[in-house]
């Protein structure tokens, strides 16, 4: 079965993502790599909210914003709308031990730079096509930087809030 747009989109954006690294030369690796065992791993994951010490660093996490949309756009005749969806980019890195925010801030730099390269074809945003259902807008937030403190996180972190503007046929989620 095909994925429905939505998910589509999250995964279009965790490839977006994991396109920082050196290859094209970001400072940051967020490619999948192989682990010490030899299997395939990742460092962008998709609604994720707990992690541990065996984690990558750095690691990025895709989260739907869990406050309600301000608006839709549909009217109740037709199947067809232009909704927002809010996603929060959540990154976590080393830390720096004089300056523990320094990686969080670099890191978060260089997602924003990925993110805005997505919209480099205004007409085709994260390569999802141009009808509905596409992607008709991505803005980028103000990044938040946060450093360790045991209770959300034991390392500095970032938060990224991500709105991607979506026509959709609300009758065929899987088209």
């Amino acid at each position: 079965m095909a994925d429905p747009f939505r998910l589509r989109v999250m995964k279009a954006l965790s490839a977006q993502i994991k396109r920082v690294n050196p290859t094209n030369d970001y400072e940051f690796d967020l490619s999948d790599f192989q682990d010490a065992a030899g299997r395939l791993a990742e460092r962008v994951f998709r609604g994720r909210t707990v992690f541990g010490d065996n984690d990558p660093r750095p690691m990025v996490v895709l989260l739907e914003d869990p406050r309600p949309p301000e608006a839709t756009n549909g009217t109740s005749t037709s199947p067809m709308a232009v909704n927002q969806f809010r996603v929060l980019v959540q990154g976590f890195v080393e830390d720096d031990r004089d300056h523990p925010l320094d990686p969080a801030y670099r890191l978060s730099a260089e997602v924003v730079k990925a993110l805005v390269e997505a919209k480099s074809n205004r007409f085709d945003i994260l390569g999802l096509g141009k009808v509905a259902p596409c992607v008709l807008t991505l803005s980028v937030g103000q990044p938040v930087h946060r450093p360790p403190d045991d209770e959300v996180s034991s390392v500095a972190f970032f938060l990224i809030p991500v709105t991607l503007g979506l026509a959709e046929n609300l009758e065929t989620p899987f088209a």
